[in-house]
């Protein structure tokens, strides 16, 4: 039975960031779509990496597409996110997700990859889409025969040189190189006013800037500190998330966030194990003191990311086919990097996962039908006061979660 309190979403994401090498592949072929191009954005560290995708058919909208490109040194698919993803031998497939086949002329969709790699591994090569090449290579040519005769003069019947070439040997020094990062992205804060990574905890339970909270009641949802998974460092916040109501259970942050001001920017790593149920389940809150101190909240529901407000369920995006279709499921098994936005003074709210802006998770100020139209439905100027992390289950769906490298600020901190 559903709680009528509640129907919430969230969204999440996570990948470690480091230098960023970017392939552009260019429509080359007479066959190619006008401006095709895929890009291919690879966030690289020793032994592993994950890539963005962008899909630009060019001239020619698309119903569906298929992907494909090569690995030419060790790298090995272990997982994608927004696309179907599979590997055979260095041949890499990849095909769209139930909501992102349709991309109009002129478009683009965007997609990820996660995998392991071996020193020195090489960009990928021969990107296609729908089985036609991409990569501005135009396809081999044959040299016409000559239109005249060759000429009959006979080749020159000086002998080579017989000076020995030059017996110094190549330097020793090799040429400087960039190497390869050698740990995954850093977790930086870029000066946010909470920037926490769980270091300072001496404890199993969260204690000092963070204290556990149970809304409503408890039951047997349990919050510890983790050593044994961390995105970064030797700590992370474990959420066990029971299902069913009253098992819900919070970390709240203890410090004085008032510096953080009416806009504010948040990034969370986060982990978990349990793909999001269809029911409405929460996995971080904010108190919203211009609205009656009920919570803004992020979570899941129809197995995917969503915001919800608790003082009238309005959801973003709205729980229709098409709305959910506009959101993305929060992937399991690995860290992904959740970055949000909230304008208290415009009334707006934006969403990126791993770094990709979700459209059905942004209100833009526009009301706009499956997406904002039902947020909009009042006046919405939030002032956030704190930051909870945590699992509350209305029906259906237990998970375990992990949370890492948390920060707010005044401004964009990136993952």
């Amino acid at each position: 039975m559903r709680i009528s309190r509640t129907r919430i979403t969230a969204v999440v994401a996570a990948t470690a960031t480091v230098a960023a090498a970017v392939t552009t592949v260019l429509a080359g072929t007479a066959s190619a779509a006008q401006g095709c191009r895929i890009d291919y954005q690879p966030n690289e560290w020793t032994g592993g990496f994950t890539a963005n995708v962008r899909v630009s058919p060019g001239d020619t909208a698309l119903s569906s597409w298929t992907v494909t490109w090569s690995y030419p040194g060790g790298q090995r698919i272990t997982g994608g996110w927004n696309a179907t993803v599979s590997q055979s031998g260095t041949t890499v497939t990849a095909r769209n997700a139930a909501w992102n086949g349709s991309v109009p002329a002129g478009g683009s969709t965007e997609f990820g990859v996660q995998g392991t790699s071996t020193s020195g591994s090489a960009a990928p090569t021969g990107f296609t889409l729908n089985g036609v090449p991409c990569n501005g290579a135009p396809p081999p040519t044959t040299t016409p025969p000559p239109t005249t005769p060759p000429p009959t003069t006979p080749p020159p019947t000086t002998p080579p040189p017989t000076t020995p070439p030059p017996t110094t040997p190549p330097p020793t020094t090799p040429p400087p190189t960039t190497p390869p990062p050698t740990t995954p992205p850093p977790a930086g804060c870029a000066g946010a006013v909470l920037c926490d990574g769980f270091e300072n905890q001496t404890g199993s339970t969260p204690a000092g800037d963070w204290s556990v909270v149970n809304p409503d009641c408890s039951g047997t949802g349990r919050a510890s500190v983790d050593t044994a998974t961390t995105h970064s460092g030797s700590r992370s916040l474990r959420i066990d998330g029971a299902q069913g109501y009253c098992n819900h259970v919070f970390v709240r942050s203890t410090r004085d966030l008032s510096a953080v001001g009416t806009v504010r920017y948040g990034r969370i790593w986060l982990r978990h194990t349990t793909a999001l149920p269809t029911q409405h389940v929460t996995i971080m809150a904010m108190t919203d003191a211009a609205d009656g101190n009920k919570d803004l909240r992020m979570g899941g529901q129809n197995g995917a990311l969503q915001w919800n407000r608790a003082s009238d369920d309005a959801t973003l995006p709205e729980q229709s086919p098409s709305g959910v279709a506009l959101s993305v499921p929060l992937p399991t098994g690995r860290w992904t990097c959740l970055e949000f936005m909230v304008d208290g003074n415009q009334g707006q709210l934006r969403t990126w996962l791993d770094g990709t802006a979700v459209t059905g998770l942004t209100a833009d100020g526009t009301p706009t039908h499956d997406i904002d139209s039902q947020w909009y439905n009042r006046t919405w100027r939030p002032r956030l006061t704190d930051l909870k992390l945590g699992w509350e289950s209305y029906g259906e769906g237990a998970d375990t979660l992990w949370y890492d490298d948390v920060a707010l600020g005044a401004s964009r901190i990136g993952c």
